[in-house]
């Protein structure tokens, strides 16, 4: 396998976990154990848009081998695709994340035609997540409020080179209600706003004096407020070793930083994801 070949399979993997971290949270209860390890087949398919803004989505599907490792500082493949907790009580938790998203091409997309394609981006930073709140039990359900706040580095990247696009900053408030149907299903409303500096902005938004058009002015970029995103999503047993997961969102660019860009042409975007989880095997050893 060629070094590119598993790049993207190594991205497709960064994209899949998180996928399934949207509802499958840290800091649950002590009321649902899970095995210190488990390993299977993820299968997904998702509708997302090429960037934020943009006036179409694009389709990606992925089946791939997963691996879940919940150790006492370091754990894999479960809220993220590899995390190593600093501090980690009941209330709080502090840690360090990974996250993706798919690249999009330029050729395909009739506002952007003839610009460079926008690359597989990645981020990587810390993040602290505080349990505001949490009622119930296992009989009755499990309602949990959980804030996370996180700042993290964003880099593209064409499999050739990787190339710095800036930094975020994504609070996040998260509700939860684990056992709404089934003892372990998991239901999941957040809202998330995103602030990103001026380089990610230049990345989606500028348009330099080379790409301009009449349809298409040159557009200068800046730093700010990137948009809000409100996402949902439901995760149940089909048998004790397969979970199917279902998630969707939608995303608000009124009133972002550059919203006069001729790229952001659409105010409003949604992504939309189904999948299948088979657990083929775990541990007899249960999480601390």
């Amino acid at each position: 396998m060629s070094f590119k070949s598993r790049f993207l399979t190594l991205a497709t993997l960064f994209l899949s976990l998180p996928a399934l971290a949207q509802i499958d949270t840290s800091m649950d209860n002590d009321y649902i154990k899970k095995p210190r390890w488990e390993a299977g087949i993820v299968g997904a398919g998702f509708s997302t848009p090429e960037y934020p803004g943009a006036a179409d989505n694009h389709n990606n599907g992925f089946v791939l081998p997963f691996f879940i490792y919940r150790g006492d500082v370091i754990r894999v493949g479960e809220n993220s695709v590899i995390r190593a907790v600093a501090v980690e009580k009941s209330w709080i938790e502090v840690d360090l994340s990974l996250d993706a998203a798919f690249s999009a091409d330029s050729n395909e997309d009739s506002v952007r035609a003839g610009m460079p394609d926008l690359d597989f981006v990645f981020e990587v930073g810390p993040q602290v997540r505080l349990k505001l709140f949490e009622s119930g039990n296992k009989a009755i359900g499990i309602q949990q409020i959980q804030f996370k706040l996180q700042s993290r580095g964003v880099f593209s990247t064409d499999f050739s080179s990787i190339t710095h696009r800036g930094y975020v900053l994504n609070p996040e408030l998260t509700y939860q209600y684990v056992g709404a149907f089934q003892s372990e299903d998991r239901f999941r409303f957040s809202v998330s706003p995103v602030w990103a500096t001026e380089k990610l902005h230049d990345y989606f938004y500028q348009v330099d004096t080379q790409f301009a058009t009449q349809q298409r002015p040159e557009y200068d970029a800046k730093a700010g407020y990137l948009g809000l995103t409100l996402s949902t999503g439901y995760m149940f047993n089909v048998t004790p070793t397969v979970r199917m997961f279902m998630s969707a969102s939608y995303r608000f660019q009124n009133n972002a930083a550059n919203s006069d860009s001729p790229l952001l042409v659409e105010n409003n975007n949604y992504a939309v994801g189904a999948g299948i989880v088979w657990q083929i095997r775990k541990s007899s050893e249960y999480q601390n």
